[in-house]
């Protein structure tokens, strides 16, 4: 008898080969120029900035880990513009000392922080909001208020950080600027709680306990951090009112402002019912 071959209709299960999305394209030429920033770093012995090379990368990972241990999708937009804060904030702005060269950087970054938070922190609400086995029916109001708290604790938290490592590493985060007015009780003779008022100020010279004339300050008054640190929260305030209000707007009526759900994570399973 002859073998007959037994032909099967099912064809062989091809492994789909890894698409280069976007994220994915950003997420690689970032990295790509890190490591390029590092070597040069290496070269000319700048390991400080080596170590924020360094710091950057583990920072590019944190969004793939998040989406798997917690099975949240992350959406692309959100994504890159992550990629590129990290990559703004460490590179750029630190090691190419860009928040000494464009006077707004910093306050760009600090807003845009301010933005991304609120959506983080309305996502972890929606998130609940819409989970079977937590019974949550929270008002688009509520839920953008709690996001505005959210983003102003990681912003309060953020100055906080700050503050550490200029205090005990002797940095300069919370970066320093000349006035030329101050009012301080702390100047007045008679010890009375009213503010002595000192204006026009043109130069300030620092002495040491032996009174050897260290340097002088020509400009004004070299202010230390407070004047940053306000200026940081209160563009924060504006990033996060911003997305909260769009952000409810999203809650109440998600097919009208889309947009917003650009930077909102989600569970992956209610992605798919969506």
């Amino acid at each position: 008898m002859k073998k007959e071959k037994i032909k099967s209709n099912q064809s062989p299960i091809k492994k789909e080969k890894p698409k280069l999305t976007l994220n994915l394209f950003v997420y690689l030429f970032l990295r790509f120029l890190v490591i390029i920033c590092m070597v040069a770093q290496s070269i000319h012995g700048n390991w400080n900035n080596v170590f924020l090379c360094i710091f950057t990368l583990i920072l590019f990972t944190l969004p793939n880990l998040i989406s798997k241990r917690f099975n949240i999708e992350l959406p692309t937009t959100l994504e890159i513009v992550v990629y590129l804060f990290i990559f703004s904030a460490e590179i750029l702005g630190e090691i190419q000392n860009f928040y000494g060269v464009f006077t707004h950087w910093d306050t760009m970054l600090h807003t845009l922080n301010g933005f991304l938070c609120a959506a983080v922190g309305l996502s972890l609400i929606d998130i609940l909001n819409n989970t079977e086995t937590i019974q949550f029916n929270l008002t688009p109001a509520f839920v953008g208020l709690v996001a505005f708290c959210f983003s102003m604790t990681i912003g309060v938290l953020w100055e906080f950080c700050e503050f550490t490592m200029d205090q005990y590493f002797a940095l300069d985060m919370q970066k320093d600027r000349l006035v030329q007015k101050i009012s301080s009780v702390e100047l007045n003779k008679d010890k009375k709680n009213t503010p002595v008022i000192v204006d026009n100020i043109s130069k300030t010279e620092l002495f040491n306990q032996n009174n050897d004339k260290l340097m002088t300050i020509e400009g004004g008054y070299l202010e230390v951090g407070l004047i940053d640190t306000m200026k940081d929260l209160f563009v924060n305030f504006v990033g996060a009112i911003s997305f909260c209000i769009l952000g409810s707007l999203y809650i109440k009526n998600r097919d009208d402002y889309k947009f917003a759900s650009r930077f909102i994570p989600k569970k992956k399973r209610q992605l798919k019912e969506e």
